[in-house]
């Protein structure tokens, strides 16, 4: 399981802890156009689409690891080494991604901290770069819902 921890309150920057360990620290403001950490040693970059509805994330080599599509709908897919992994909303009113298999919930991620922006990530089976490129893709998302639900009024 993942713990994203929100570090501060005027920046979308969080500490994520896999197992007890903080892995990798990250800006989440940058994940709109894009970003990177690294993990183990190893360089990532993710980039998004201006509509922030596809998102893909590359190593250091350049090839892709992983690529997200449909991103903001009900229902939406990550690809990463050969599989498809599908996703959808919990609810039209909560702040929760499942992962299904198999038509089941599987996993999620889940805001725990309405105030702090704390989210935690339960994907079984998703290597760890896949869980925290799930992970910035669904607090990427939710940041620009709310973005967007502000500027309306």
């Amino acid at each position: 399981m993942l713990q994203a921890r929100r570090t501060s309150v005027w920046r979308s920057r969080y500490e994520v802890v896999a197992d007890g360990r903080t892995v990798i620290t990250w800006d989440g403001g940058l994940w709109n156009k894009g970003g990177d950490f690294t993990l183990d040693g190893r360089r990532y970059e993710v980039r998004g689409n201006v509509w922030g509805s596809r998102f893909t994330m590359v190593d250091e080599s350049g090839a892709q690891v992983a690529g997200a599509e449909r991103v903001g709908r009900k229902q939406w897919t990550v690809e990463a080494a050969g599989r498809t992994y599908h996703f959808r909303r919990a609810s039209i009113f909560g702040h929760e991604q499942e992962l299904v298999v198999d038509g089941r919930r599987a996993g999620s991620v889940r805001r725990t901290s309405a105030w702090r922006g704390d989210v935690d990530a339960d994907l079984p089976g998703l290597p760890l770069p896949v869980q925290i490129f799930v992970l910035g893709v669904v607090v990427t998302m939710w940041n620009a819902q709310a973005a967007a639900a502000g500027g309306g009024s």
